[in-house]
């Protein structure tokens, strides 16, 4: 891989991961339009390392205050931490919920659903239920300590479908917390904070894949910039999405979906399958975006 090529995929990663379109769906991409095959999940993984990395030193003083809260409600039942202990809770509930049911539908998982065909349906349904949540539903205001369990459930089922290559996980928990009556400050900040677990989760199971033979075939000095590009370009996503939905409407990400699906849909080969891993008697790892 040269840097040019690293570059470009952390800079991808990075403005897609927690943009409402599908992070996964443009690195594939991105791998077919450049003729590159990466084996296992190693480099994908360590791309989504790099955005977690950005998110925790986004919501680092978050992480603090929550951390903090819910330590001390343990221990002293201290009333004005409930409700972070909460939504810890709330987080923990999600996070199990995605885990138990992505391992299940993990064997479920084959090559037919990485065709062309399938990502392009899957990034407009996420377009399509942008449109809903944005044009259907009156969104409602209800802040962290008006959170339900229900709330915790719902997204986490949400978070679960994307398994589906093509469908977003930022897009599917902010929906889903949107959807529930959550406001979008409170939403956006319930999906971020989900992501970490989740992706710390994969990574843990990925590690097996990082070896000297996958730094040596990459070079180090690409998955180096690579990482710094991601990490970089995921912190700049956030602050942008953070302060676009501010201002705008989920609308203009529902219309990329659209485009993205038909660009898919008709420059790639239908037969193809987006597989970016070499033949393995292993079942793959899921990775919800």
């Amino acid at each position: 891989m040269s840097y040019w090529e690293a570059l470009l995929f952390g800079f991808v990663q990075g403005l897609t991961e927690f943009l409402p379109i599908s992070s996964s769906a443009h690195i594939v991409i991105t791998q077919h339009l450049l003729g590159l095959s990466f084996p296992g999940l190693a480099f994908e993984i360590f791309l989504h390392l790099a955005s977690i990395t950005a998110v925790v030193f986004y919501f680092r003083k978050d992480l603090v205050t929550l951390i903090s809260g819910f330590l001390r409600f343990v221990v002293k039942r201290e009333p004005a931490d409930r409700v972070h202990f909460l939504f810890g809770l709330y987080i923990v509930v999600a996070t199990l919920i995605t885990g138990v049911l992505g391992v299940l539908f993990e064997g479920l998982m084959g090559d037919s659903l990485k065709s062309p065909v399938v990502i392009a349906l899957a990034l407009a349904t996420t377009g399509i239920f942008l449109i809903l949540i944005e044009r259907g539903k009156t969104l409602g205001g209800r802040g962290p300590e008006a959170m339900r369990w229900s709330d915790s459930i719902i997204v986490g089922l949400a978070q679960t479908v994307a398994v589906l290559p093509g469908i977003s996980r930022s897009g599917s928990t902010l929906v889903a917390a949107l959807w529930c009556g959550l406001e979008r400050e409170t939403a956006v900040r319930y999906s971020f904070l989900l992501a970490i677990p989740v992706i710390l989760g994969s990574v843990v199971l990925a590690l097996g894949d990082v070896d000297a033979a996958f730094i040596q075939e990459l070079g180090a000095g690409p998955l180096l910039l690579a990482f710094l590009s991601s990490l970089v370009f995921s912190v700049v996503g956030i602050i942008w999405l953070i302060a676009f939905l501010k201002r705008s409407k989920l609308i203009y990400f529902a219309l990329y979906c659209f485009a993205m699906a038909a660009f898919v849909f008709f420059y790639f080969d239908p037969s193809l399958h987006f597989d970016t891993q070499t033949p393995t008697t292993e079942q793959p790892i899921v990775i919800p975006e």
